[in-house]
């Protein structure tokens, strides 16, 4: 990790994770905070806030040219940054939150409002609103309630994105298969088929630990992974949908989780040991930098031929409410979110653009870009959107369970029914706080 501002270099190391919706055990805070802090002021008026994320190099090249064009702008403003690993990052932040003096200004996801709203370690952003210097307008597809938490405003959304089905196209044309929106489960297992007995391939890379798929297909049964408070489903709803994935493996339909063990940090679909692969539609240039086919987005299977279930999600900028400089801070989120340059610059590092003026702005000239734009608008045109219900305190320790129980099931080492078990009980205790 490196930190600083533009005398500096803003210069960092290279990580492997960049994409939004990564999510990993965080450590909890130990402490409570409030009052106010962080940041700096000057004699001529100038102020400094921090502002950290987590990400790659390329990540931070690009938001480190969007600060020096905000600080131009702004010039009574500096920004000094901070960007390490996903994890590095939560460990950090955590430090820093107990200890009094988290950075000005972060970047932040759904999982974690909730636990650092109840640790009042987050700002409630609607005041600037209502003071004029941040914009709550202009958000594509009802983003703008995205960061909203029972009546708090504790996020703005940067990026967006959606869960996808990235199928590898050859592999599709050659078993016959064209998935269209309002497919079912049936037409998906049935699609499955085809890939394993035409191609020689397992259909999908398998759905042992895609909590948020598991997510969509709740939702599309009237229920969630997630309420206000919990988990909205039983032991016997999981205990049916781990089932599923473990006769797909064992039928074929599903790769081997064995040997996606042993390819990592690759994909089971770049390897080409499936033919899909459920993830968030901007994961999509992981499988074109690491694979040899071409891959497209195909549309998630349904329960009824309607209800996708789908939201669309988002990595957000918060603040912190020990900040002395709420005011900066909120014209710094807002130049981030609306200003047109700043999307000419990011690209879709971080998602679509949340803001029209910001999608407007950039038209991607890249077949990737391309596909994940169109991908977007054709879930806002087919009308499947839904709201999303902002997970509880806990939800991101849940999410780590979910992901390593699965995972140890996918590779023997527990039976579903042991699994179902060890994932309620470490979820009961991380969502009693």
């Amino acid at each position: 990790m490196q930190q600083g501002g533009k005398a500096e270099g803003r210069t960092g190391r290279r990580t492997i994770l960049k994409a939004a919706g990564a999510s990993l055990t965080v450590a909890g805070l130990g402490a409570t905070v409030g009052g106010c802090g962080g940041g700096s002021g000057s004699g001529d008026g100038t102020v400094t806030i921090r502002y950290s994320w987590w990400g790659a190099e390329d990540r931070a090249e690009r938001i480190n040219r969007t600060i020096d064009l905000f600080e131009k702008k702004h010039p009574k403003i500096k920004v000094k940054t901070d960007f390490q690993p996903y994890t590095d990052f939560w460990k950090k932040f955590n430090t820093q939150a107990s200890g009094g003096n988290p950075p000005d200004v972060f970047q932040n996801a759904i999982g974690f409002l909730r636990k650092y709203d109840a640790k009042n370690v987050l700002l409630d952003l609607g005041a600037q609103v209502k003071a004029g210097n941040l914009r709550m307008d202009g958000f594509r597809a009802g983003l703008e309630k995205f960061g909203e938490v029972d009546g708090k405003l504790l996020g703005v959304p940067v990026g967006s994105n959606s869960m996808a089905l990235v199928i590898d196209k050859p592999v599709y044309t050659r078993a016959g298969v064209t998935p269209e929106q309002g497919w079912t489960w049936d037409d998906f297992d049935e699609a499955m088929t085809r890939v394993r007995d035409r191609t020689g391939r397992a259909g999908d890379s398998g759905m042992y630990g895609v909590m948020y798929l598991y997510d969509l297909y709740l939702r599309q049964n009237g229920r969630a992974f997630f309420t206000e408070d919990g988990l909205g489903f039983t032991e016997a709803d999981l205990t049916r949908w781990w089932t599923r994935a473990e006769k797909g493996v064992k039928s074929g339909l599903f790769a081997d989780p064995k040997k996606v063990a042993q390819i990592k940090p690759r994909s089971a679909l770049s390897a080409e040991l499936a033919g899909s692969e459920f993830t968030w539609d901007n994961f999509t240039v992981r499988y074109t930098s690491e694979g040899k086919s071409e891959y497209g987005l195909a549309p998630l299977p349904t329960t009824d031929g309607k209800r996708t279930g789908q939201y669309l999600g988002s990595l957000m900028l918060s603040a912190s409410k020990r900040t002395r400089h709420p005011e900066e801070v909120a014209r710094f989120i807002d130049f981030m979110v609306h200003d047109p340059e700043v999307a000419r610059i990011m690209g879709y590092d971080r998602g679509v653009p949340t803001t029209r003026a910001q999608y407007d702005a950039y038209t991607p000239t890249d077949p990737v870009d391309k596909a994940i734009a169109a991908y977007e608008e054709s879930l806002v045109t087919a009308g499947v959107l839904e709201p999303i219900t902002p997970h509880p305190n806990g939800a991101d320790i849940c999410e780590a369970a979910f992901l390593r129980i699965a995972e140890e099931m996918a590779l023997g080492k527990r039976s579903v029914d042991d699994a179902v078990r060890q994932f309620f009980t470490e979820s009961k205790t991380a969502l009693a706080g």
